[in-house]
């Protein structure tokens, strides 16, 4: 008999769990609000919220906290990314995060091509190990930069490369577990490891196991793969644990097979007319063993470049040119593209990577959802399934962008289901049962990759039979009498309509735009596999979850749910968690699905110090720095002796280890305003607060460019503001009044308008049409806003810069990356002669952040992760380039290097009598 578990009670038991797990356990043991609501959510459309979680440190720890957790009557869950889109991530009682303390990789053999890895590992961890020995681990789903192995084994995972490597089943060769009543069992082959009754029971359904699953299916993930433990397959006993989704023990060690990477690999891009004729090409180019078939449509794409002739694509990886030249001739498509440069393919490959965030946006902005995310059907089959698929999804009014693995016949799509309304709700549930029933039809598995979870758990009788599925029950009652691993998936399942987190969410404000957030986790991504990105410096610098972009919004939703954040708008574990965000803008473009956090802590910070005793509680920091605009337009360099005084820096709520910026003796506007100009203006340069006032050298040599390029400057007659500061520090009243005001100067005025300073472009062009949406001068003026190479691009076309011919390091502004772009840069870069990359991420001082007590040292890892790195290997004859302030600043300050913008470089040029290069 199985017992019953205790649902969550009142916080009394909640308080005594975690002071018996505290007892016996070494590792973390967390039952904050905080933690709790940081884990309510995976990338599913499922909300379970935790009594509490518990990182532990090693297998014993496991063993303890399930030993209590026994004791208590309380569920289990074991977490790696919480990336799962079935739901099965999440859970009601304790939260095992296995990604904090038990992430390493314990041994690699290279000749017997195995490794052994604890279950909190990152997959890419694991690749980049292995890649000096010329091997990898063969699958790699899109998630590969944070997804764990534990999580992989969990879900059965698969990635592109299963059409030659296979899932993860097919690569372990054994598992250390830890079962709910604490039996410590090593799975593997010939029935090793298997817990009493197993082999009886499953003895006992031999024929049912035989004919039960369906036939020449690559990818199926549904249900338990109780086949493995039939004789002729070996009694493997760890393949048919991988897939069990944390339902049946708790893996604390796994030994998994390693494969050859390819020597050349190559990147075909085969475009057909449509996605049923490149579905319908997908299985006749197995046999000529690519290493990846992956397909897409233009409705997906939406106007990527590189791509071939077509209006779908099949991404062929093959092993050599010609391998890749017999894919090409074999494909019978329309076009085709031979990609052999790494660059080029990373930058293809990011497409389809990306996907499962782009997909969660239609043409028109719509909101699409997981929900039927990734059923399998035998490739032969993909071409009629989609049709009838798109079919389908007409007949419901429904939209979705399929896309995935063609070679292996499994269709990923996320679909604009209403999940805020009961209407909706309704018809999420019949598309549901009724696309169940299409892909049986087809002979396929509801799951192809992700897992049933809760999203499919209840249809598997419509897959496998209601015989076939007792007897997962029973198998699960074998591992598992008393029910206390991961209650309600995949056996027993709650209905697939029930617990769907957007339930009780206001259909406004920042709770609908945190529910933007579909987990996929791509900001909790670090070391070597963050590359070029900015998006999240504060998780890169501290690891914690509520320092992500994902670990923000998620509380942001809960705040807006107010059952685990009760307070609001007054939370202090939102504020903590939105304190270390530095409003760097990198998720508005490195998340797959736009989420903007610096937009959301302003508003946040707005509201949490409304009223007069908000007034009060709002940090010194912000009346100074988030002011600063006002303070120097009133004192100017009268502010120098002040802010050398010994106490200057806590009056002013700054951190004592920064050194305070000078305020120029001469203005950069007072600088012009004397210098007149007798040429015709093409051009309105923008006198942002830091260049008029810190850094009046940069305005006086993007003058001295401009005018060399035969562009007339002019400046806004009247002071003007982007109002940054202001919305950086959630002053948003403040904030919106320096805009107009700014909006009131620029009355009337037309033509483009130039902005040195990145961060004050970056304002200018998003912050200040949405906050002022209704004043159309707002979207005007944002129309108008040029970057600096933007301006000579566009309208100096035939200027040549001088030749400085040196090479270049530094770093890309973090608001330049996420909203303005850089191309142009990169373009005027290359024709001055300034050779090499800039560093991705961020220099950490981003404005008031690095300023601000208790920031230094998350600010100083920020520019740890790749700015600093970028310095110290730069050559004495670099030119290190930071066109934002608060770069050349962090620079300035961290190292005994000067960082300059662009403009100063080129000037510099120009006054040492560099010309265009000889023709």
């Amino acid at each position: 008999m199985r017992r019953a578990l205790r649902h969550p009670g009142p916080v009394g038991r909640h308080e005594e769990l975690a002071a018996a797990l505290r007892a016996a356990v070494a590792g973390d043991v967390d039952f904050s609000t905080t933690a709790r609501a940081l884990n309510t959510m995976d990338a599913s459309n499922y909300r379970r919220v935790p009594d509490g979680t518990v990182a532990p440190r090693d297998a014993d720890d496991i063993a303890a906290v399930l030993e209590v957790c026994r004791a208590h009557g309380t569920p289990v869950v074991a977490r790696g990314g919480g990336t799962s889109i079935g739901g099965q991530a999440t859970g009601t009682g304790v939260v095992l995060d296995l990604t904090r303390h038990m992430a390493r990789l314990v041994s690699l053999d290279p000749e017997a091509r195995t490794a052994v890895v604890q279950p909190g590992l990152v997959l890419d961890r694991l690749r980049e190990a292995a890649r000096p020995y010329g091997l990898t681990f063969g699958p790699d789903p899109s998630t590969h930069s944070r997804c764990t192995l534990g999580g992989m084994i969990g879900n059965n995972a698969c990635g592109a490369h299963s059409v030659a490597w296979g899932t993860t089943a097919d690569n372990v060769r054994s598992l250390e577990t830890v079962s709910y009543r604490g039996a410590r069992l090593t799975l593997g082959q010939e029935g090793r490891g298997a817990p009493p009754g197993l082999l009886d029971l499953v003895g006992g359904h031999l024929a049912l196991l035989r004919t039960g699953y369906p036939e020449g299916l690559p990818r199926r993930i549904s249900g338990y793969a109780l086949d493995a433990l039939l004789p002729e397959r070996g009694v493997d006993v760890a393949r048919s644990f991988c897939g069990s989704e944390g339902t049946l023990g708790v893996v604390t060690e796994a030994t998994v097979r390693l494969v050859p990477l390819p020597e050349e690999p190559v990147l075909v891009v085969l475009g057909y007319a449509d996605e049923s004729a490149a579905a319908e090409a997908a299985a006749g180019l197995l046999e000529y063993g690519p290493l990846t078939v992956e397909g897409m449509a233009a409705d997906l794409v939406r106007g990527a470049e590189g791509l071939p002739r077509g209006g779908a694509w099949l991404f062929c990886e093959a092993d050599g040119g010609a391998a890749a030249r017999r894919l090409v001739r074999a494909a019978d498509a329309l076009d085709a593209a031979v990609v052999r440069d790494p660059v080029g393919q990373r930058a293809l490959w990011r497409i389809r990577e990306d996907a499962a965030g782009t997909a969660t946006r239609m043409p028109d902005g719509r909101e699409a959802w997981p929900g039927w995310e990734d059923c399998a059907v035998p490739p032969a089959r993909l071409g009629a399934y989609l049709r009838e698929f798109r079919g389908l999804l007409a007949d419901f009014g429904l939209r979705g962008v399929p896309y995935g693995h063609f070679g292996d016949g499994c269709v990923h799509v996320r679909i604009d289901f209403d999940l805020w309304t009961g209407k909706g709700v309704r018809e999420f549930r019949g598309f549901s049962e009724a696309v169940a029933d299409l892909v049986v039809a087809h002979g396929g598995s509801l799951s192809g990759e992700h897992g049933d979870g809760q999203a499919r758990a209840e249809l598997l009788p419509r897959m496998y039979g209601e015989e076939l599925v007792g007897l997962f029950g029973a198998v699960k009652d074998v591992w598992d009498p008393d029910g206390g691993l991961n209650p309600g998936m995949l056996v027993r399942p709650k209905p697939l309509d029930e617990g769907l987190r957007f339930t009780g969410l206001p259909l406004v404000g920042v709770g609908r735009a945190a529910a933007r957030c579909v987990g996929v986790a791509k900001c909790r991504v670090g070391g070597p596999s963050s590359g070029p990105g900015v998006m999240c410096p504060s998780y890169r610098a501290t690891g914690e979850e509520r320092h992500s972009t994902r670990g923000r919004a998620r509380l942001l939703h809960e705040m807006a749910l107010g059952e685990v954040i009760t307070d609001g708008w007054r939370s202090e574990e939102v504020r903590e968690a939105l304190d270390l965000c530095l409003s760097c803008k990198g998720c508005r473009s490195d998340c797959p699905v736009g989420v903007d956090m610096a937009a959301y802590k302003a508003e946040f910070l707005d509201r949490h110090y409304a009223g007069p005793a908000g007034f009060l509680r709002r940090p010194r920091s912000h009346w100074t720095m988030g002011r600063l605009p006002r303070w120097l337009d009133l004192f100017g360099r009268a502010l120098n002796p002040a802010m050398g005084l010994p106490f200057a820096a806590r009056l002013a709520g700054v951190t004592p280890e920064r050194t305070m910026p000078r305020v120029a003796e001469r203005s950069f506007t007072s600088w012009f305003a004397d210098r007149g100009s007798t040429r015709s203006p093409d051009v309105t340069l923008w006198p942002d607060t830091f260049t008029d006032h810190l850094a009046p050298q940069v305005g006086r040599a993007a003058v001295r460019v401009l005018e060399e390029a035969g562009l007339g400057v002019t400046l806004p007659q009247g002071r003007v503001c982007c109002g940054l500061t202001y919305v950086s520090t959630g002053q948003l009243g403040a904030a919106r009044r320096v805009m107009r005001r700014a909006l009131d100067v620029r009355e009337g005025a037309e033509g483009p308008v130039v902005v040195l300073e990145p961060s004050c472009a970056a304002t200018l062009r998003t912050d200040l049409p949405e906050l002022l949406p209704d004043d159309p001068r707002a979207a005007r003026l944002a129309a108008s806003v040029r970057t600096f190479a933007e301006t000579l691009e566009t309208l100096a076309p035939e200027w040549e810069p001088p030749r400085v011919n040196r090479p270049v390091t530094g770093q890309t502004h973090c608001h330049q990356h996420a909203v303005l772009g850089d191309a142009a840069d990169r373009r005027l870069r290359e024709r001055a002669g300034l050779t090499g990359e800039l560093a991705g991420g961020c220099c950490g001082l981003a404005g008031n952040f690095g300023f601000e007590p208790g920031h230094y040292e998350v600010s100083v890892a920020c520019a740890e992760d790749q700015l600093l790195p970028a310095l110290r290997a730069a050559t004495p004859e670099t030119t290190v380039l930071a066109d934002g302030f608060s770069c050349r600043t962090q620079i300035e300050d961290l190292t005994e290097v000067r960082g300059r913008h662009l403009a100063e470089v080129l000037a510099e040029a120009l006054d040492s009598g560099l010309g265009p290069p000889a023709l």
